[in-house]
């Protein structure tokens, strides 16, 4: 199985102008691009929970929190999005739905294509309710074609999604994502799990929640430890773990530091414009300048 690279594409001082990736040879890839990694709500420097996954010119967004759709589109055209995932209908995985309902909606250029979303059953209803109050909107509809996810796999693009319940409060799904023999386990929100070490086992990297320090009296069924999530991708024989979720009131050193004593792979914490790239790519260049999303 392919090695995902870690890449560090990091924003310059001023965060809003990112690095972009320059490809010196060519490659195939599957590409992950941190959007947003802030947990329960958007940080100072990050929205909350988006992912962009690339593969064979296809776009899958997996989650849409609360301030995403801004970052997103610092590395690609919302119009070249084909599909949505959402894990769980919490605002800070979804939220964002509703505002890419209004660009496809009112798009000068007129309703924009129609493209899936593969979310837990009841998504329609609830960011259409939160989209208007006027029971009888379509807008969601219109601009969304929506499948209820169950657990099993499924084809979407070239990839291979397979989805497990997670532990947590509302119905959650985690996620592996398959393709040309790499694969990425994301946890999205959960407290313990057995589930997760499934999705995760022999993983290239795993994408996991890191909501809570160690501490007593931790809220059960909820969210993960940083020191947790490095003990799932050990026992999962995970590659590679990049934390997320981070709360933005935590001390990020410390995250990485209690992970780090349950892990010792090579362990990152999520930050926007982080790129996964997997299969070869061999001569990436990192310069200052707008990312494309190419």
């Amino acid at each position: 199985m392919s090695r995902i690279i870690l890449v560090g594409a990091d924003f310059s001082d001023d965060f809003y102008h990112p690095v972009t990736i320059v490809p010196a040879l060519a490659w195939t890839i599957v590409q992950i691009t941190i959007v947003g990694c802030a947990g329960s709500f958007p940080g100072p420097q990050s929205s909350a929970s988006c992912y962009l996954v690339e593969a064979d010119g296809f776009r899958l967004v997996l989650d849409l929190g609360n301030g995403a759709l801004g970052s997103l589109q610092r590395f690609t055209d919302l119009d070249a999005v084909d599909a949505v995932c959402l894990s769980h209908l919490h605002a800070d995985h979804c939220l964002d739905l509703c505002g890419l309902t209004v660009f496809k909606a009112h798009h000068p250029l007129g309703q924009r294509r129609r493209i899936p979303v593969f979310a837990p059953g009841g998504a329609a209803d609830h960011l259409g309710r939160a989209l208007s109050p006027d029971p009888d909107s379509t807008g969601v509809r219109d601009s969304f074609a929506f499948t209820d996810l169950e657990p099993g796999s499924l084809q979407i693009g070239p990839l291979r999604v397979t989805t497990a319940r997670m532990n947590h409060p509302v119905e959650t799904f985690g996620f592996r994502i398959e393709h040309d023999g790499q694969a990425l386990a994301y946890s999205a929100d959960t407290g313990p799990e057995p589930e997760l070490l499934r999705l995760a086992d022999g993983a290239d990297a795993l994408l996991c929640e890191a909501s809570f320090l160690d501490g007593p009296d931790l809220p059960p069924d909820l969210h993960l430890t940083a020191r947790q999530a490095a003990e799932y991708a050990a026992r999962a024989g995970a590659g590679e773990l990049v934390l997320t979720h981070l709360v933005p009131w935590n001390d990020a050193a410390v995250t990485q530091e209690q992970a780090a004593e349950a892990f010792d792979g090579r362990l990152t914490l999520a930050r926007p414009g982080l790129r996964f790239l997997g299969g070869t790519a061999d001569g990436v260049q990192l310069q200052p300048g707008r990312d494309s999303g190419a």
